[in-house]
């Protein structure tokens, strides 16, 4: 059983039977019983057309439950007019689903949830052990946020931004569970660059690559954190870096630049150092200006006082750090790197427990731990 294949097949077979008339919620669950039934027939009786296989089985799994809905009379016309069996529509609705999974009407959780199910043709139970919730309750989650596009019509141009940000989401998950959530959002967004002509889709494209090129050296075999400067970049996926510095390039010869964009610049720059100590933390200085430009965003300032202190000096990072809000996330573990650099080892040390306390999983706070206990010993010699 080909699963990319099945996967691939999900958002095209979904968009046909909403175009037949099927609302949202009723044609997902058609298609997923459908994907079922592939499963389990497939391997002994592969079909010549595996989409138009697909649409035919979905379409009548849509209309046996019509037929004993309430709205039985209402419906009744679809029944009468199912199309004859044959080669499925070569029109593709990808796109058109993720603008209505991205609706602004759904929370960011339950918009990320929908995305997977309905375009990148997850199993309910494959998005909720990725999220480490029980299945039923990713099951009520998707539930809701179908009911709530149901009756979303597709005459109206989608926002770019907001797709952007459900996939930035879906790839910020990362890995649990069976399901890579970070290589599962570079897929969908290869599907998006592919059907949107956008410097912001290539933006996110790039900085998707850039990003996970590192993955395989932020851990150490006991499963603790490695710093960006502690990596061993000789394990970077060089060919991944390589992708996304050239998407990246001809996003930015385009002179619309967006978050995305300046994010997968930083990103590139680190990329491009042959060692920590090479990195070019001025340019990285500026990109960061021109993130702080476009998104006033606290989280870039953060990252701009670490980078100011790295290309200024400690004590020029600790001054752009004090204009902060020190209740921002990682704020204190900023702070405690910035102290270390500066010789204030005691201030560092006492952060660095406080930071430990604030973090968000197990790893950062053992990391953070294991920062404060190396400074403390060395002020116990």
């Amino acid at each position: 059983m080909d699963e990319a294949l099945l996967r691939s097949l999900t958002p095209g077979v979904l968009g046909i039977l909403v175009r037949r008339g099927a609302d949202f919620a009723a044609a997902e669950d058609a298609v997923q019983d459908a994907l079922v039934e592939a499963v389990r027939v497939w391997p002994e009786d592969p079909p010549r057309d595996a989409k138009g296989w697909l649409v035919t089985v979905a379409w009548r799994r849509f209309l046996d439950a019509t037929r004993a809905d309430t709205a039985r009379r209402r419906r009744e016309d679809l029944v009468e007019e199912e199309p004859a069996a044959g080669p499925a529509s070569a029109v593709d609705d990808t796109l058109r689903l993720y603008f209505l999974c991205a609706h602004p009407s759904l929370t960011p959780s339950s918009a990320v949830a929908l995305t997977l199910r309905a375009v990148g043709g997850l199993t309910t139970r494959q998005i909720a052990r990725a999220y480490l919730v029980p299945e039923a309750t990713m099951a009520q989650r998707i539930s809701r946020a179908k009911r709530t596009v149901s009756g979303v019509r597709f005459d109206r141009p989608g926002d770019v931004a907001t797709v952007l940000r459900v996939l930035y989401l879906v790839f910020n998950e990362g890995y649990s569970g069976d399901v890579d959530l970070a290589a599962e959002a570079i897929r969908l967004t290869r599907q998006l660059a592919a059907r949107v002509d956008h410097p912001e889709v290539a933006g996110l494209l790039a900085l998707m690559l850039l990003h996970h090129a590192r993955r395989a050296a932020r851990t150490a075999p006991d499963g603790s954190l490695v710093p960006l400067a502690e990596q061993d970049r000789s394990r970077w996926d060089s060919a991944s870096i390589a992708e996304g510095v050239a998407i990246l390039q001809a996003a930015l010869a385009r002179d619309r630049l967006g978050e995305f964009q300046a994010q997968a610049a930083v990103a590139a720059l680190h990329a491009d150092a042959p060692g920590a100590e090479d990195t070019d933390w001025v340019q990285i200085v500026e990109w960061y200006d021109e993130l702080v430009r476009l998104t006033d965003n606290p989280v870039a300032r953060l990252n701009r006082a670490v980078a100011v202190g790295e290309a200024d000096g400690p004590r020029a990072g600790l001054t752009a750090l004090a204009a902060l809000d020190d209740s921002l996330p990682r704020h204190t573990a900023a702070a405690a790197y910035l102290h270390e650099r500066d010789g204030d080892l005691a201030t560092a040390a006492r952060l660095y427990a406080e930071a430990a306390h604030k973090a968000p999983d197990l790893a950062e706070r053992d990391h953070l731990t294991r920062q404060a206990a190396r400074l403390n010993a060395r002020l116990a010699r």
